[in-house]
């Protein structure tokens, strides 16, 4: 039989996290972001959970091509742009909407020879000081665009530094509203913890379009302060294994390498078939989060190449082939937030979903 592991990915949880976006940015057009892979998801299999959003924002063109062959006929839009002067050909021949944020996009596009002008997302440096015109340079970089043949619409686009935290976009906003002043177009600031926290209130906020990405994949954009269940969102990925081992402890016996871990009492630890090669971050400490049989529980010692030990006294039943919720979506309603065991490992969700191994079977659930 195959290796007891597999990813699911909830597409009724994708589709329920997209009406979340929507109802918090009333009468806002929704991009799903789905860079990087849908997050680690797959693009093909997240698509039908993601149709009913507005249009696609995604990183590169070989992503847009994926998209428009599942037969999206709507907007697709580039985060980063064109990376060359020929990827202007294939946004034509894609019909794709493209940031600009540099002057040499500006110069691409004046020398691009083509019938159909574009449509372009014209980024402004809010303080991120990533990618985008500073404020001074913004509308100089309007002007030129706006007296090209080859541009149509010219939507204003910024991103958010602090939005899931104390400093929140006022100044960010301030920033935005002072440099489109009295320009036309369409607008799109809010991210995923923009959106969630001040699109609801504020109507410059959710703008004309809103980008949600991680709050769509079911995780909190500002975890800890929030969990993703406090903000209504559903985890859209579970990676559960089973157990393939039991071992019985007595005082003073290390588990795994480097025998970090030493039983302080009798105990019973069960092996599980997942390790850092299936995307489980080594990192991660004893204590860990995790469900066995649906029963919260902990990992004990470290993460090996391709097991994961646990601790079965809170899972007195459990045996060999017993089921292992490392995140998402357990048995009989149980639920463990990726973003609990990503705290645990010092990193993120967004780093969990992404770093989910080519070799562990994935399908839609």
């Amino acid at each position: 039989m195959p290796r007891p592991i597999e990813a699911l990915i909830h597409t009724d949880a994708l589709a329920h996290n997209l009406r979340r976006a929507r109802a918090a940015a009333p009468d806002a057009k929704v991009w799903a972001v789905v860079k990087a892979n849908a997050y680690g998801h797959g693009i093909e299999r997240a698509y039908a959970g993601l149709a009913g959003a507005d249009g696609f924002a995604l990183l590169d063109l070989a992503e847009a091509e994926r998209v428009r062959a599942l037969g999206w006929r709507g907007p697709v839009l580039l985060l980063e742009g064109c990376f060359e002067a020929r990827d202007l050909e294939t946004c034509s021949r894609l019909d794709l909407w493209h940031a600009v944020h540099h002057e040499a996009q500006i110069d691409w596009l004046a020398a691009h020879k083509t019938n159909r002008p574009m449509r372009v997302f014209l980024k402004l440096n809010s303080g991120m000081n990533r990618l985008g015109f500073r404020p001074a340079a913004f509308r100089a970089a309007w002007q030129r665009l706006s007296g090209l043949t080859q541009v149509d619409e010219i939507t204003l686009m910024t991103h958010f530094a602090d939005a899931d935290g104390a400093a929140g976009i006022a100044e960010a906003v301030a920033v935005f509203e002072r440099a489109t002043e009295d320009l036309p177009g369409e607008r799109s600031l809010a991210n995923s913890a923009a959106t969630l926290r001040f699109a609801p209130s504020e109507t410059t906020v959710r703008a004309d379009w809103v980008r949600p990405g991680i709050m769509v994949y079911g995780s909190s954009p500002d975890f800890p302060a929030q969990s993703a269940a406090g903000w209504g969102l559903r985890p859209a990925m579970t990676l559960r294994a089973r157990l393939i081992g039991t071992q019985d402890l007595q005082p003073g016996d290390a588990v795994g390498y480097g025998s970090s871990f030493r039983a302080a009492a009798p105990m019973r630890i069960g092996v599980v078939a997942c390790g850092y090669a299936d995307g489980y971050p080594r990192v991660a400490p004893t204590g860990t989060p995790v469900l066995v049989d649906g029963v919260r529980t902990r990992t004990v010692g470290r993460v090996s190449m391709d097991m994961i030990t646990v601790d079965l006294g809170p899972v007195p039943g459990a045996a060999v082939g017993s089921e292992v919720t490392l995140w998402g979506e357990g048995p009989d309603g149980a639920s463990l937030a990726i973003d609990e065991v990503a705290a645990s490992a010092g990193t993120v969700g967004y780093e969990l979903m992404c770093a989910l191994a080519p070799r562990v079977p994935t399908r839609v659930a």
